[in-house]
């Protein structure tokens, strides 16, 4: 079965968007990260996304007690932890915290040892995440790599990575639909893999599903309407 994952972006405690400059508070749901999960979950979402934004640009975990407060208020959900997170101790901390899995950033990716370690301790939870820009690995934040992709992928499938999560950073908080032929490229690791990026449809996610993905993390779409959750979770439930 296809997964959808609604996004619930993090800064300071309240709920934020990307930007190139740096993370930026929004209005949606007055901005409260639980009530937008409330919402999420009545809609029927099983997973959230979750992701501490002030982690990936100013360098320290400062939003885990928002992932506690939502796996209190929801335990029937499994909550995805990303966020640039490249060490142990962050993510030990989300997994402490109540996540069921992290996603291990893109920026952890430029040492294989260090990489290693960050996945040995969450006891094979994980995915790893996989920030595109113009065919290239090249992360978000204040610890930006510049990775050759195909390689890349090839040393992390051979070091038994789970699956992936690509992101097309081009698409994010767009309206312009996925980069389905980067979802293709990764998909070829042979790994399960979800795509992120200008997913803002049911025909993006239908795009993405034929490209490959077994899942997909939505954000603008499912905080300003265009992709209707209730809509989208039914016809995920279907493929």
């Amino acid at each position: 079965m296809f997964s959808v994952l609604p996004a619930v972006d993090l800064t300071h405690g309240g709920l934020g968007a990307y930007s190139p400059e740096g993370p930026v508070p929004v209005e949606a749901f007055g901005g409260d990260p639980v009530a937008a999960a409330r919402s999420f979950v009545e809609a029927g979402a099983r997973w959230l996304h979750v992701v501490d934004m002030d982690l990936a640009f100013e360098g320290s975990v400062s939003n885990a007690g928002t992932v506690v407060t939502i796996r209190e208020a929801f335990p029937e959900v499994a909550i995805q932890a990303s966020g640039g997170i490249r060490t142990p101790a962050q993510a030990t901390q989300f997994l402490s915290a109540g996540a069921a899995r992290v996603v291990i950033g893109s920026a952890a990716l430029e040492d294989e040892r260090g990489f290693a370690e960050v996945a040995a301790v969450t006891g094979g939870l994980y995915l790893v995440g996989i920030e595109v820009v113009d065919g290239r690995i090249r992360s978000r934040g204040r610890e930006p790599v510049d990775l050759d992709l195909m390689a890349t992928l090839g040393w992390l499938t051979a070091a038994g990575a789970p699956g992936f999560v690509v992101t097309a950073v081009a698409k994010v908080g767009s309206a312009s639909g996925p980069e389905d032929a980067t979802v293709k490229r990764v998909v070829r690791s042979g790994k399960p893999t979800l795509a992120a990026g200008g997913i803002v449809s049911v025909d993006d996610l239908v795009a993405v599903h034929r490209a490959g993905a077994v899942g997909a993390v939505v954000g603008r779409g499912t905080l300003e309407g265009s992709l209707p959750l209730p809509e989208a979770l039914a016809w995920a439930a279907e493929h």
